[in-house]
């Protein structure tokens, strides 16, 4: 649809990794005079909600969810936000909503054609992802995501250009076109650039999505693949291999026939069993039977168990992982039974377990001396670990906030608004691997006057 002719609220979605600059970029459009009304929804890895405090000047009321991430466990209150946000469609033009650092934007992108409320009165204009030319080589790797927030733009912002040298950016946007070759592709220093760069654009392509990720449109579920197999009445052997996992959750439910409704029903009744936190725990050798809710099969080695058909018919296989992953089979007396229909689905998403925040909030006053010394030491020993810091401090004998951020060993401060009424709190998150939050709340308490 044309977007001049929509009248559907226009979206847009602002991801990248952890420190990129997105706040940076989103302040800078909130204190520009573009004319343009904004409604901000922010959402933060995290207990404590840092980023609404550090956008300055604002006048947009800013919406803020930090009960998880926004593409795993918020999408409810997504809905609901944006819900309230179309009862004061005079009051706006735009929205933007910021996700985490660690959001795949696929499951938000996802929830602007899913719902049909959505559809009808919002149109997702476009995803900006913002890269850190600094940080990005050290994620490339091991945090998915970085890939995700590329592979889905449609604006990418090459932020920090102004920290690697020529050889360098040129590697760099070798890997990101590596990813995605359509995307317009803007260098930045400070997330400098022009605000219709990034709103109103009218670029989101569901078809080139649909070629990145062809499940794109199919709702998240708690599993990964579901197979309906003809089972007469025998007993069947149920063969795995060691895979990623040493668990193997799975669910056999009991199918009328090979219809769309019945396996749409199956499915839901699927969701229910994953969703619960009672299951069955099998080991080797054990016997199983269809329609007995989810079953976890510890797979530290290979191994088989029975499947104890009583009822000839059609069954459907639901795994927690695919298949092919673990070599999962399904024999009758040595032969393979092939199932007659078969299904990926679009997996819940998950974070690197590995990955965790830190979020400490407390009043009073810190001595600059100390917190200096804590954090020069917090920088030299567990930089690396630390993917994003930030936060919001009082200083002692300073009437102004003092602001500060950090992405591995790079910190920046700065004063801030005077504290004025406001009670002088310090509040701050951390985002990395290994943290020890216990360490890290003594060591900032021990910076108290």
């Amino acid at each position: 649809m044309n977007s001049n002719t929509d009248q559907r609220i226009p979206v847009t979605v602002l991801t990248g990794f952890l420190g990129a600059g997105k706040t940076t970029l989103l302040n800078r459009i909130m204190t520009e005079q573009h004319g343009k009304r904004i409604a901000i929804i922010q959402n933060e890895f995290g207990e404590i909600g840092i980023d609404g405090a550090l956008v300055i000047n604002a006048d947009e009321e800013i919406f803020e969810m930090n009960n998880g991430c926004i593409c795993c466990t918020v999408r409810g209150d997504l809905i609901r936000i944006l819900g309230n946000l179309q009862k004061r469609r005079h009051k706006f033009d735009y929205v933007l909503i910021e996700t985490d650092g660690l959001a795949d934007p696929a499951p938000v992108a996802q929830t602007f054609f899913v719902d049909p409320d959505m559809q009808e009165s919002w149109r997702l204009d476009g995803i900006v992802t913002v890269v850190d030319a600094k940080h990005m080589d050290m994620h490339w790797e091991t945090n998915d995501e970085v890939k995700e927030q590329i592979a889905f733009a449609d604006v990418i912002l090459l932020n920090k250009t102004d920290l690697v040298s020529t050889l360098e950016l040129s590697r760099i946007e070798a890997k990101i076109r590596s990813v995605n070759k359509i995307a317009k592709l803007h260098l930045t220093k400070n997330s400098e650039l022009p605000i219709d760069s990034v709103l109103d654009i009218g670029a989101f392509d569901l078809n080139r999505i649909l070629d990145v990720k062809p499940e794109f449109l199919e709702p998240e579920v708690p599993f990964e693949w579901a197979g309906v197999f003809e089972l007469k009445a025998a007993r069947y052997e149920m063969k795995l291999g060691l895979g990623p996992d040493q668990t193997m959750d799975i669910c056999l439910i009991p199918i009328s026939d090979l219809s769309e409704d019945a396996q749409f029903r199956s499915r839901e009744e699927a969701v229910v069993h994953f969703s619960a936190d009672s299951f069955d725990r099998i080991e080797d050798g054990q016997t199983i039977q269809p329609g007995h809710g989810l079953i976890e099969i510890q797979c530290t080695s290979k191994m088989s168990i029975s499947v104890d058909v009583r009822v000839s018919g059609h069954y459907q296989l639901f795994t927690q992982h695919r298949p092919d992953e673990f070599d999962l089979r399904i024999e009758l007396d040595g032969e393979e039974v092939m199932p007659e229909v078969a299904k990926v689905f679009n997996a819940q998403h998950e974070h690197d377990s590995e990955i965790s925040s830190v979020s400490i909030e407390f009043p009073g006053d810190l001595r600059q001396d100390r917190l200096n010394l804590l954090i020069s030491t917090l920088l030299r020993e567990k930089g690396a670990d630390i993917f994003r810091m930030k936060g919001i401090v009082s200083i002692q004998n300073q009437p102004n906030r003092f602001v500060f951020h950090g992405v591995h060993m790079l910190f920046d401060g700065i004063p801030d608004q005077p504290w004025g009424a406001r009670p002088r709190l310090n509040q701050m998150v951390f985002v990395g691997k290994n943290l020890d939050g216990d360490a890290l709340t003594d060591g900032l308490k021990r910076c108290m006057v």
